[in-house]
């Protein structure tokens, strides 16, 4: 379904994605873990095209290349990025409503907004209060909320876990577990939680200093004696 090869991107003259590969197949779950400065944040930047890169990223059989970041959104792509990103000044319901400007969602608002609502019941309590108001664990349910108004093919998640405390973490990660299972999106996420993250993927990366490193079914990524002496503290 999604495919990178080669992909490449710079910052000011340093190299923050180096020839980098990976799949991801139709209705899979594939996590993308590493160290803070592994390039996971810029590759769901490239893929959304929101980062300028180099190399190839080919969605459904189409070079996304020459499209824009409207383009690439309108063909099933849905980027929820870190730090939530919600739009302070306007309510819950607004900025739900935002979620559905692609075309082929407008169709289905109403349904996909009362799927939402399910999947987020405080929503529905807050829908008509500021985005802005809310907490840091609601604003990152508003921002999930957000993507999946797009009615999505694929979902990119960037660190969804970002600055929440353990229960609301344990909630987020239910919640898309739940979406995973019952929508059967494809899903890729970036997550400094590794546990948590691999345990929720069938597949996942392991990225360092912009390259793939380690790659493998999650089972064998948990197994890894690399990954549990870096990551797991084992």
């Amino acid at each position: 379904m999604l495919t990178v090869a080669g992909l490449g991107v710079s910052y000011g003259g340093l190299r923050a994605l180096v020839d980098l590969t990976l799949e991801v197949g139709e209705g899979e779950f594939v996590t993308l873990v590493g160290p803070n400065g592994a390039g996971k944040t810029t590759l769901l930047k490239a893929i959304s095209g929101t980062a300028a890169a180099t190399g190839t990223i080919v969605y459904r059989g189409r070079d996304l290349g020459a499209l824009r970041a409207s383009e690439r959104a309108a063909l099933g792509i849905a980027h929820v990025p870190e730090g939530r990103r919600v739009f302070p000044s306007l309510t819950v319901f607004e900025n739900l409503e935002l979620g559905s400007y692609r075309r082929a969602a407008r169709r289905g608002r109403a349904q996909a907004l009362q799927e939402v609502l399910e999947l987020f019941p405080i929503l529905r309590q807050r829908r008509s209060q500021l985005a802005g108001s809310l907490s840091g664990g609601e604003q990152q349910m508003l921002a999930l909320g957000r993507g999946l108004m797009a009615q999505p093919d694929v979902l990119l998640l960037d660190e969804p876990s970002q600055g929440l405390g353990p229960r609301i973490v344990e909630q987020i990660f239910e919640t898309i577990d739940r979406i995973r299972r019952e929508r059967r999106l494809t899903i890729l996420l970036v997550e400094q939680r590794v546990v948590e993250a691999l345990e929720l993927c069938d597949r996942g990366y392991v990225l360092e200093t912009g390259r793939v490193v380690l790659a493998g079914a999650r089972d064998a990524l948990l197994a890894d004696p690399r990954v549990q002496r870096a990551y797991l503290g084992a």
